[in-house]
């Protein structure tokens, strides 16, 4: 029975592993992955319902990753919006193995939530 090889190198690849070697090899000092840079990537959101009193409801039966990442920097970077949000399950996990449900994941980043069939009045009116 062979073993799998054990991961000796710090490199994330073989090609990082050899330009590395190479800078080395001609004395070129250098830092590998020692400082993270932020960026953004500019994108449009399309809210499901704007009320006339300005509550966005934003409607979800799934709700994946790649949305939570939205709704979450769609608040972050527009202070001045009321987004809700209107779950079909609100008590589904995020993912099959995580414990957290959508509503903890909504109360984690303070963003209000409601099952469907509990809308409540004061947001519609």
């Amino acid at each position: 029975m062979t073993r799998p090889k054990k991961k000796t190198s710090k490199y994330r690849s073989q090609l990082e592993e050899r330009v590395a070697d190479l800078l080395t090899n001609l004395g070129v000092t250098y830092e590998y992955e020692t400082t993270k840079i932020a960026y953004q990537i500019s994108h449009n959101y399309n809210p499901d319902f704007i009320l006339p009193n300005g509550i966005i409801l934003e409607c979800k039966g799934y709700w994946d990753s790649e949305d939570r990442r939205k709704i979450k920097n769609v608040r972050e970077q527009n202070l001045d919006i009321d987004i809700r949000m209107v779950f079909q399950a609100p008590y589904n996990k995020i993912t099959k193995k995580s414990k957290t449900t959508y509503a903890q994941w909504c109360d984690r980043y303070r963003i209000p939530w409601c099952a469907f069939h509990e809308i409540p009045i004061e947001w519609l009116v």
